[in-house]
């Protein structure tokens, strides 16, 4: 079970399996639940979905779950690494123990993993029309490895590496140094480091981001900012201009970024998922994203080569978090 954030389970009874198993996507702002039968299908049952900051911790998320549809334990695809008991995470409402959650869930046992891992899990079984491509090629000799990547709260990746089992890769990308590719990135990293010592690919590439980019072009343009979050930016992108702005500069970055790390994994293959990317593809599709995607100097003919394909599934972690327990139930 290497590079899996590991939880502290309690060994299965015999007699588990047609026990109900809790299947979890926890990120920064929603929490995804659903549960599987241990040895059943690979079927997501009685789907709800709750809001992080509306709950004291996952505990209290986990535990209302189970009490109207009793469980036995947990695997839970959540953004951050642990550090023994600990999980690290900037993104989340509250701090999380996994054995505090263990207990105050009242399950045997809760199994953290990566959500970014639990999403390239799931790449295997994604339907053909769940998938539209942001490149002109659309297959490739292998699907392997593959980079998974997508910004919500934060921004996630990991690779998949096919084999068997399969291996997957978990990253921290979203923490690592943000690079910027023309001079308006450059204006907009100096006015974020006045206020930051460290800037990373969530201060732009993320929900969160989306704003403090919006922010960075209303100075620039000696405007004022009219738009309170993300949503609210998005849906005026077609009638006001900034925010339109913001969106275009927001995807062409992006691409940069997920050009540079389908080259740095050696991908052969790119899926574009989370949260932002589902309320912007007619800005993804628009040509900016593929353009800087392929701005990468004697490495262009190479990814030329490497598809882009944008996920359209919203639960994709949920579907990774079963894939993950099938391939790891027996060391549970």
């Amino acid at each position: 079970m290497d590079k899996v954030l590991t939880g502290v389970p309690a060994a299965h009874p015999q007699d588990v399996s047609r026990a109900r198993i809790i299947v979890a996507d926890v990120g920064g702002t929603y929490a995804r639940l659903g549960w599987i039968v241990a040895d059943g299908s690979n079927d997501i049952h009685d789907y709800r979905r709750y809001a992080c900051a509306e709950h004291p911790d996952l505990a209290s998320i986990l535990h209302d779950y189970a009490a109207g549809t009793p469980c036995h334990g947990a695997v839970v695809a959540i953004a951050g690494v642990l550090e023994g008991d600990r999980l690290i995470n900037s993104n989340l409402p509250w701090a999380v123990s996994v054995e505090q959650t263990r207990v105050g869930a009242g399950l045997a046992w809760v199994q953290l993993i990566n959500d970014f891992e639990a999403v390239a899990n799931a790449v295997p079984t994604l339907a053909p029309d769940t998938l539209s491509p942001l490149t002109p090629l659309m297959a490739s000799g292998t699907s392997s490895p593959a980079l998974v990547i997508g910004p919500g709260t934060g921004l996630g990746a990991a690779v998949w590496i096919e084999g068997q089992p399969p291996r997957v890769l978990p990253t921290e990308v979203g923490q690592a140094s943000l690079a910027a590719g023309n001079a308006l990135e450059l204006d907009i990293v100096r006015r974020l480091l006045r206020d930051r010592p460290y800037l990373h690919n969530e201060h732009v590439l993320s929900g969160p981001g989306l704003m403090n980019l919006y922010r960075c072009l209303c100075e620039l343009r000696d405007a004022t900012p009219v738009h309170a979050d993300a949503g609210a930016l998005v849906a005026a992108a077609e009638s006001d201009a900034l925010a339109r702005e913001t969106l275009e500069t927001f995807c062409g970055w992006l691409g940069s970024v997920v050009g540079d790390l389908a080259i740095i994994f050696g991908a052969r293959v790119v899926y574009l998922a989370g949260g932002v990317t589902a309320h912007i593809p007619q800005f993804l599709h628009d040509g900016r994203f593929l353009q800087r995607y392929l701005n990468k100097g004697v490495m262009t003919e190479q990814l030329e080569r490497v598809p882009v394909w944008r996920v359209e599934h919203g639960q994709l972690g949920l579907l990774g978090a079963v894939a993950w327990y099938r391939q790891n139930r027996l060391k549970i």
